[in-house]
């Protein structure tokens, strides 16, 4: 079976990932060498992945017309901006704990130095 290692450049599709795979090749004259980029459809039923996760993807029979891969396995998962959001609003929650709690004690403080 083959497999090939690739980022996810679109999620959009249900229970199916688009995959851009790129490999460096050497031009037969000029030996010199150059990027060149592919793009899978591979199944992703099962397996929770987002855009710029690495992953591989295995080979299996036909899912559907294009879909002929399957991602087996996640190798690095990208930041996702939901889980952003959730921690810079617990950040900003605790920002404003501690500074309400700072502004009481000084409050505090400076009514017991005018009696």
């Amino acid at each position: 079976m083959r497999t090939k290692q690739g980022t996810i450049t679109s999620a959009k599709m249900t229970d199916t990932v688009t995959v851009t795979v790129h490999a460096r090749k050497f031009h037969p004259k000029y030996k010199k060498s150059f990027r060149v980029s592919k793009k899978f459809l591979a199944d992703s039923k099962g397996v929770d992945v987002g855009v710029g996760d690495l992953v591989v993807i295995t080979e299996t029979r036909p899912i559907s017309k294009r879909k002929h891969f399957r991602v087996s396995e996640i190798l690095k998962r990208a930041p996702r901006v939901s889980e952003m959001a959730e921690e810079a609003s617990l950040t900003k929650v605790i920002e404003k704990k501690k500074h309400s709690s700072d502004s009481s004690d000084s409050s505090a403080s400076s009514d017991s130095s005018k009696k």
